[in-house]
């Protein structure tokens, strides 16, 4: 039995606002972006199995489990520094971290998924960093389960109100980022970041790393440099080479994009760069796009064309289903390319979204036509 003393509920206060204030951050940063967890949820589903069970009968379901999930998180950290329902936030939030410690230390024992996405795309953790950081919450989680009983006083009308308006505050947040793109994007495509290196006249530049297997002491040398070096057999004779690396300046800031045709060639450093602009139409699942989804690609092909702008839609949909698809919608003249259905969703959650980019900058990102920020001439 805890002693309902100051120190210990001193303590339990500080636990109390330490693992409620971790909370709120990872709830908000995941409920900008809805749709991100449940992307992450699906692939825990299809990653993960216990024997010949598996979970991909679930994923019709991860769109209400992010936004559940998301609101809970929410609704704990909330009822944690309010001190409101403190017993029922004390199980609830006992509850979570259990099953986050466990699910996190079988991440970071098998690696099927590589990030849990805890805290969306604002913080990107290993998952050992992932299991240990919440080892750390557990320790303020205990205290808080065994000193949930101090100084309790039932205040059902207050701690109702907080309880409902938590709720419905989280609630609306999600639906408004679901139904547009976030309000706070933290995913490389934002609205102002420079895709790629425009101004670089260099070619791609090549760098190895030696190590002196007398000292143990590596350099890296630039490939020109390390000729002249090879030159002195006295040097070559007691340096052996470790490793290397090449230098694109063209580099696009996602890493692994491309932009392939048909043939499996990449246009993405040549079309990104456009002076004059390039509207990107994604569609990461073809099937998915309705009626209004047809009319908003039809109306960004009217836009293109009325300011003079390079169009072209990025799916990740087969080869041959692209060209029956805009036949049976009567979209004709649209060039397309096609992208890994991860990568879109990294650049817009609209299915179909609409991306205007200029000088490899991303200008304007929306799922309404009439919300593009077209810069003229």
């Amino acid at each position: 039995m805890i002693k309902d003393n100051r120190l210990n509920y001193t303590l339990n206060v500080l636990a109390r606002w330490a693992v409620g204030l971790v909370f709120l951050f990872s709830s908000f940063v995941k409920g900008v972006d809805p749709m991100g967890t449940t992307f992450k949820i699906q692939e825990y589903m299809t990653a993960w199995n216990i024997g010949s069970l598996t979970f991909e009968w679930a994923l019709p379901l991860a769109g209400v489990m992010s936004v559940t999930m998301i609101c809970a998180e929410f609704v704990v950290g909330i009822l944690l520094i309010t001190n409101a329902y403190r017993r029922l936030s004390a199980w609830l939030l006992v509850l979570m971290m259990a099953f986050f410690t466990v699910t996190t230390l079988v991440d970071a024992v098998t690696n099927k998924v590589t990030d849990c996405g805890c805290f969306g795309d604002a913080v990107k953790l290993t998952n050992w960093q992932t299991f240990w950081k919440n080892i750390a919450l557990d320790v303020p989680t205990v205290w808080i389960f065994l000193t949930r009983n101090l100084r309790y006083r039932r205040r059902f009308e207050r701690d109702g109100i907080i309880l409902l308006v938590s709720i419905a505050a989280m609630v609306v947040f999600e639906m408004y980022n679901i139904k547009h793109e976030p309000v706070i994007d933290f995913r490389p495509w934002k609205v102002g970041n420079k895709m790629m290196d425009t101004d670089s006249t260099e070619g791609m530049q090549s760098y190895v790393t030696y190590r002196n297997t007398a000292t143990g002491q590596t350099e890296e040398f630039e490939s020109a440099q390390l000729m002249q070096r090879m030159a002195d057999p006295e040097w070559a004779a007691t340096w052996e080479w470790e490793s290397s690396r090449v230098v694109d300046p063209r580099e696009i800031a996602a890493p692994g994009f491309a932009m392939l045709d048909l043939e499996g060639e990449d246009h993405a450093t040549d079309l990104l760069p456009a002076e004059d602009g390039l509207l990107i139409v994604t569609v990461h699942h073809l099937e998915d796009v309705d009626e209004n989804g047809v009319r908003t690609i039809r109306a960004a092909q009217r836009t293109a064309e009325d300011n003079a702008l390079k169009i072209v839609m990025l799916t990740a949909a087969l080869p041959e289903e692209v060209p029956t698809w805009l036949a049976d919608n009567n979209i004709s003249g649209l060039d397309y390319l096609f992208a890994d259905a991860t990568a879109i969703e990294t650049m817009m959650r609209g299915n179909p979204g609409l991306m205007y980019i200029k000088d490899a900058t991303v200008i304007s990102k929306t799922r309404r036509v009439e919300d593009l920020n077209i810069e003229t001439k």
